[in-house]
């Protein structure tokens, strides 16, 4: 696993820093006589960063300190864009331009996340969660860099992020942000079904944009279409794009600044998305990716993104997504290792397909996959197949993989080997992996441990929470599951209750207006 993403204008940028200073200044005049900032920086998980960078600041309360540690992660992500831009005249090489295009993008991309956070705080536009949600991200963009930096070995691109402290700074504002959260379970509708808001209908008719093999539409390419529609859309309004029947040979990405849009096919066997990126021909896991999306609010209905790389080349994603608010409804995901990078923010997966071997589903976003099918395929000689390495790497971040009403089964090209493959839940990517598997048919394929370490360690087998609860099919037993302290056979109906729409990804908020059918609660 690992991880374009377009930079913040050079007209955006000094925007966000006079915004952040003027604030900043204002708060550096809170005094309180009773605390100071040496106890307030005693509760972080890193107080000497907090002391170093915030030793100016008097906080009269907590909100007030929630503010002031996120304003300081937002000056420690600026200071780390700045050398990382003194870098940029050492990229001498292919892999070290790419790389350096990736890490100061997704560093800015820490920026915009901390920024919209410091806004909505100060006028109270969002609720807690939302806010940890965006600083989930804004962490995982910056681990996203350093791990791209570790995978092609060249950990001089890390270090502005290491020398400024921009992950110990974004994990102290997860965690002074934890205790506002709200600490309710929506029990309202955790026993309905389906929610069909809207009938199924044509979206194609309603097409701002078509894309066409045949010459039909105005567009041969996603890219320029997707480009075109966003560049002239009426206002905020919603820009959809008709992908016609017809398999299309490109990588495309959906930047940050193209929010809000719908990609519809003709169904996944018909409108086809394809590629071949893989780690094994120099790209890192995150730029592999066929489809990339990072604009807030993204819809696709009726489409395949596949990756064809294949599973001798290694990490190879079909699809990466880190759109907030987004939602994937009848597609497939096809791929071998690392398939679908379900990388930050609130996502759902409804009634699609996903094929792979090696992490199938991974990332650190807060993602239900519903109603849905995986299909584990044929992996190397001597490899297990595993479907999900979710990448939780701070205790305070909002994220995990929740399979919900699915079926986990063997591909066609893995039945006649089926009892030679093992073929786990899931391994912990990173020290808080959260993953849960809930009210699904697992199949025989699924090994009797259920789930597998990394590698020989016994790494995060304490601090990962890997939960079952209410399976069935002749994989699900639980007899012979592992023993680790983070694994749960959960019998606790409030217990599951937090991995479902309603409470992981706060889905009766936003889902209603997607038009996707989706079951609120277990």
């Amino acid at each position: 696993m690992a991880t374009t993403i377009p930079k913040i204008s050079t007209i955006i940028l000094p925007i966000l820093f006079l915004h952040l200073t003027s604030w900043h200044e204002a708060l550096a005049h809170v005094h309180d006589n009773t605390t100071n900032i040496e106890y307030w920086c005693s509760t972080t998980p890193h107080p000497n960063p907090c002391n170093h960078h915030m030793n100016q600041l008097h906080p009269k309360s907590h909100h007030d300190f929630r503010t002031m540690t996120i304003a300081a992660a937002m000056e420690t992500a600026a200071a780390a864009k700045t050398l990382a831009r003194e870098l940029s005249s050492t990229a001498d090489t292919t892999s070290k331009k790419m790389l350096q295009r990736e890490c100061e993008d997704l560093i800015d991309n820490t920026i915009l996340q901390l920024n919209t956070t410091l806004q909505s705080i100060n006028i109270k536009a969002s609720m807690a969660h939302d806010a940890q949600t965006w600083l989930s991200a804004a962490l995982t963009s910056i681990e996203t860099c350093v791990s791209g930096s570790r995978q092609l070995s060249l950990p001089e691109f890390s270090s502005p992020i290491l020398t400024a402290n921009v992950s110990e700074m974004i994990r102290n504002s997860l965690a002074a942000n934890a205790p506002l959260l709200e600490k309710s379970t929506d029990r309202r509708m955790l026993g309905e079904g389906e929610r069909k808001l809207l009938q199924d209908y044509v979206w194609a008719s309603r097409a701002n944009v078509t894309v066409s093999k045949d010459g039909s539409g105005q567009f041969g390419s996603i890219q320029e279409a997707i480009n075109y529609a966003t560049a002239n859309r009426l206002g905020k309004k919603r820009v959809i794009v008709y992908v016609k029947k017809g398999v299309y040979e490109e990588n495309v990405l959906v930047n940050r600044t193209m929010t809000k849009v719908m990609l519809v096919g003709d169904g996944v066997r018909n409108t086809i998305i394809t590629s071949n990126r893989s780690c094994s021909a120099g790209f890192t896991t995150y730029s592999t990716a066929t489809f990339g999306v990072d604009g807030n609010g993204f819809i696709a209905r009726g489409i395949t993104f596949r990756n064809t790389a294949g599973a001798e080349n290694g990490q190879a994603v079909a699809l990466r997504s880190a759109s907030d608010l987004s939602v994937f409804y009848a597609c497939s995901f096809e791929g071998y290792q690392d398939t679908l990078f379900a990388q930050a923010q609130r996502q759902l997966y409804k009634s699609c397909y996903i094929y792979g071997t090696v992490d199938v589903i991974f990332g650190n976003a807060a993602v239900v996959i519903q109603n849905s099918v995986i299909y584990a395929r044929k992996p190397l000689g001597g490899q297990a197949n595993v479907i999900t390495a979710q990448g939780r790497g701070d205790p305070y971040q909002n994220t995990g993989i929740s399979i919900h009403n699915c079926r986990i089964l063997a591909a066609p090209e893995l039945r006649p080997v089926v009892e030679s493959v093992k073929t786990y839940l899931g391994r912990p990517w990173q020290e808080y992996s959260r993953t849960v598997v809930m009210k699904s048919y697992l199949d025989g394929l699924v090994d009797p441990e259920g789930w597998s370490k990394w590698g020989d360690s016994d790494f995060a087998l304490d601090t990962l929470y890997y939960g079952e609860y209410r399976n069935f099919g002749p994989g699900a037993s639980t007899e012979n599951r592992v023993n680790w302290t983070g694994y749960h056979d959960i019998n606790d109906t409030d217990e599951a209750a937090q991995f479902t729409v309603a409470n992981l990804i706060f889905g009766r908020q936003w889902l209603p207006a997607t038009g996707v059918p989706f079951t609120v609660g277990l």
